[in-house]
């Protein structure tokens, strides 16, 4: 027959058993929660160290490419250069307003990573139109409120042609110029390329080794894969975002 002590001791770990039972239902009600909310693919993911502990630098003839000086009007009319984006992490892509192919993906994509890092005063983009005799920055205002492209340091740039395509062209080895028989009447990339807070071009490696150099910005990551079988870059993009803002 069991003494008082024994029974005591049985009545302790019941009590113990219970506490933890109610912590353990109340662990796998929040864990429902926030799998419903998607948190964990957002918040969790992007706090979570990629593979790969630092960014590579992208070299060309033996030196790190970085961003050339570049001065044009934003969709604010105000003269914008490379210098101030010095101190931010940001994304440069090369499009046109009347663009009826990839660029409102591009777009969607790049106003997705607005959002994600609305939070970062040192992240933001920059946005080079390839048709500045239409693209003005009235018609460039016009865009970003169609948009929602809210970002302070998402500027819309636009002015000579000519130092627009050297820039792409020499400048982020990116395609960008007239071309009748192109849809819309443009020839351009559907990449981004991702600059560090000292204007170097970064980006993570490839399963070979080598820098990627430009990330995909025509897929978004709710398609996932394209008719061509190319997978979305957007969700890495973020991860890589959020390790340049982390590096000191």
């Amino acid at each position: 027959m069991p003494t008082g002590a024994t029974k005591k001791k049985k009545y302790n770990y019941v009590w113990v058993s219970a506490i933890i039972l109610v912590f353990g239902i109340f662990a796998v009600n929040e864990i429902t929660k926030t799998l419903k909310k998607g948190t964990v693919v957002e918040t969790d993911r992007m706090s979570a160290v990629p593979q790969q502990s630092k960014l590579g630098y992208v070299i060309s003839n033996g030196k790190k490419r970085e961003v050339p000086n570049f001065s044009f009007l934003n969709q604010d009319s105000v003269l914008v250069s490379n210098k101030d984006y010095l101190g931010k992490v940001y994304l440069v892509e090369f499009f046109f307003t009347t663009c009826p192919t990839i660029c409102p993906i591009m777009t969607q994509n790049l106003v997705e990573l607005q959002d994600t890092f609305n939070e970062y005063p040192e992240f933001g983009v920059a946005s080079f139109t390839i048709n500045p005799r239409y693209d003005t920055p009235r018609v460039l205002k016009k865009y970003a409120s169609k948009y929602s492209i809210t970002d302070q340091d998402w500027h819309l740039l636009t002015g000579d042609r000519d130092s627009i395509y050297t820039l792409a062209q020499e400048g982020f080895y990116i395609v960008a110029n007239e071309d009748e028989d192109a849809p819309g009447g443009f020839e351009h990339s559907g990449m981004f390329a991702l600059v560090d807070k000292d204007g170097y071009i970064r980006s993570r490696d490839d399963q070979h080794g080598n820098p990627m150099i430009y990330y995909r910005g025509t897929i978004t990551e709710k398609q996932g894969v394209n008719k061509e079988g190319e997978a979305q870059q957007i969700t890495m993009l973020k991860e890589d975002i959020q390790k340049l803002l982390l590096e000191e």
